[in-house]
């Protein structure tokens, strides 16, 4: 937490003379896209991935007509595919959980008051009239929405809701280009229903993690969202 502080600090003295009083915020969004770069052969894999697992989609179908009655078999049937194209399961994951070291460092400094022992001195830091550190009901009681603290976190929320809506079509728009296949005789795969309507809307609970969460926190889930949303748009073109 102690190097992790410093580091924030020292970026927010770099960036000072660009960003004055917004400095550390300004070092928070360089942090996440720093994190981003690294991640981003992994985000690449995972679309070779995604691809690669819609072009097995028939026979997996097959799989699943064939083994309907011995969902043992199936599972290994299927591994045995997915192993045999080289394709993982779960690479479309991994993007998302090596962020989350990084999320939960930011929550965690700027949600503590002492740092070694220490006052945290990156409390004091704003974006804007907005502490760092505080959340949106803080804001609510200090000034209300059009607050100065009110101000920024719906100037934040408007860039969600941006990135969320084009996300959404993105979503819309990859899944009509590459539908799940039933499981055989026009059954549908169990649950899958379900998933397919709420994929789309995903994105949009981003707003609900900004909202709770401290404005450091909140920044890098804005940008680290609004990241994805270009990286999807570029490597699944």
């Amino acid at each position: 937490m102690s190097v992790f502080a410093s580091l924030v600090e020292r970026l927010a003295d770099l960036l000072q003379p660009l960003f004055g009083a917004s400095a550390a915020a300004a070092a928070i969004v360089l942090f996440t896209a720093l994190v981003r770069l690294l991640v981003h052969p992994l985000s690449r894999a995972a679309a070779r991935g995604q691809k690669a697992r819609a072009e097995l989609q028939p026979r997996i179908a097959e799989l699943r007509r064939k083994h309907a009655k011995n969902p043992e078999r199936l599972q290994r049937a299927v591994l045995e595919v997915h192993a045999e194209e080289k394709v993982s399961p779960l690479s479309g994951c991994l993007p998302s959980l090596c962020q989350l070291p990084a999320f939960f460092l930011l929550y965690h400094l700027f949600s503590s008051s002492t740092i070694g022992g220490e006052a945290n001195e990156l409390l004091s830091h704003r974006l804007l009239a907005a502490p760092l550190g505080g959340r949106w009901s803080d804001a609510l009681g200090d000034g209300g929405l059009l607050g100065g603290a009110g101000v920024v976190y719906v100037a934040l929320f408007a860039v969600v809701a941006g990135v969320a809506a084009f996300s959404y079509r993105l979503t819309k728009r990859s899944m009509a280009e590459r539908p799940v296949l039933p499981a055989g005789d026009g059954e549908a795969v169990p649950g899958m229903g379900a998933i397919t309507k709420v994929m789309p809307f995903m994105s949009f609970f981003t707003l609900v993690t900004v909202a709770v969460v401290p404005l450091a926190a909140a920044l890098y889930v804005v940008t680290s969202t609004t990241w994805s949303a270009v990286e999807r748009a570029v490597l699944h073109r």
